[in-house]
């Protein structure tokens, strides 16, 4: 007689790991605000550190899980499915709180900035240089990963290798040129609400392509010690999706910040 309490879902163990990462996030809010005010920086250090920790060995476990354990069942893989796309739909009302800001202030300039926008005394970056190339790096590496996509279905798994060491390619040197652009702006982000959006807005999108290009190489690692099925491979699914969303993410942004805003 099967036992009453079988069921088809993943229960995961206890683990000390979302702790950490929680107490790694307290101490970078923490050591930011103590860095701004201060200039201390051990404690941001010290939070980052945490995270990485966190990171690594809770992957660790989830690779584990997933391609030695079996865990992840044609039930739980849905599941999956659902909470990233979930939190992508987080991540989008997220950004859209920060295009709230900038049309707030751009749409009807207030006295205090000269009643023009961009405000007087500000000027603004030109939107076909960097921003234009970032564009179609982020774009290409959109094409790329898709083709790796396809390969892993197709279980060509040279072409999958080829197209996500691109992808994450694109993803560095997106990375790089954004700081060229910050180092060579002729604004901060203390310049009227037009540097303080700015800076928000294309800082955390910087932030989420780093996020994703971490993803990326970390299924690229996987993918080399085939850990990568035809059939077998939500988490490459996952860090894809993060990636095509970091993609359209950006083209709203060159249109309305870079391009329209200027």
């Amino acid at each position: 007689m099967q036992n009453s309490f079988s069921h088809p879902f993943h229960l995961i163990e206890p683990s000390p790991w979302p702790t950490l990462g929680a107490g790694g996030s307290f101490f970078i809010t923490v050591g930011g605000v103590l860095y701004f005010h201060y200039g201390l920086n051990s404690i941001v250090c010290l939070g980052v550190l945490l995270i990485v920790l966190t990171m690594f060995f809770w992957w660790q476990d989830i690779v584990r899980e997933s391609t030695f354990q079996g865990c992840h069942s044609l039930v739980v893989k849905p599941r999956i499915k659902y909470g990233m796309l979930l939190f992508i739909l987080s991540e989008i009302f997220f950004f859209f709180s920060f295009f709230w800001a900038f049309f707030h202030s751009s749409l009807a300039p207030a006295v205090e900035l000269g009643v023009v926008w961009p405000p007087q005394g500000v000027n603004p970056l030109n939107s076909f240089s960097v921003p234009l190339l970032n564009t179609a790096v982020l774009l290409s590496s959109g094409a790329t990963v898709t083709w790796a996509h396809h390969a892993i279905i197709s279980g060509k798994r040279e072409e999958a290798i080829l197209g996500l060491s691109l992808t994450v390619f694109f993803g560095v040197l997106f990375t790089g040129l954004q700081v060229i652009e910050y180092y060579e702006a002729p604004f901060a982000i203390s310049d009227s609400v037009y540097g303080c959006t700015f800076f928000l807005a294309t800082g955390f999108h910087g932030f989420h392509v780093i996020i994703g290009t971490t993803f990326l190489a970390v299924c690229l690692i996987r993918l080399k010690f085939n850990q990568f099925t035809c059939r077998q491979h939500v988490g490459f699914e996952a860090s894809s999706w993060y990636w095509h969303f970091v993609d359209v993410v950006w083209l709203f942004l060159y249109l309305c910040v870079y391009w329209w805003g200027s």
